[in-house]
């Protein structure tokens, strides 16, 4: 804590109405395994503002953007992975990540 006040988001993740989430969610090393979780969370919470998928998407999102800079290039690729695998699991158009749109240049 700075000057006695906690950040804005550790506000948000600890007052905030959102959905519950699995503990340790975002450690895991799945792709599968993170967005699996998320629209567990996201079906089963009843403080939803959206739709399931946009409020699982929404807390993937924030955690990315709270973790900034802190993330390590795997952490991010594996995170941006599992966006993927959660437009799949709400069966939502997936999005090509930088790896494999950069493959698919490299390769044409």
């Amino acid at each position: 804590m700075i000057n006695g006040k906690k950040k804005w988001s550790q506000q948000v993740t600890e007052h905030s109405d959102a959905m519950t989430l699995q503990h340790g969610v975002f450690a895991q090393r799945d792709p599968k395994k993170i967005a699996t979780s998320l629209k567990r969370s996201a079906q089963r919470s009843k403080r939803l503002k959206g739709t399931p998928f946009q409020s699982a998407m929404s807390m993937l999102n924030f955690y990315v953007n709270r973790a900034g800079q802190q993330l390590s290039d795997t952490q991010r690729r594996k995170l941006e992975l599992a966006k993927n695998e959660l437009r799949r699991l709400f069966d939502r158009p997936v999005r090509a990540t930088k790896a494999s749109a950069h493959k698919q240049r490299a390769h044409h």
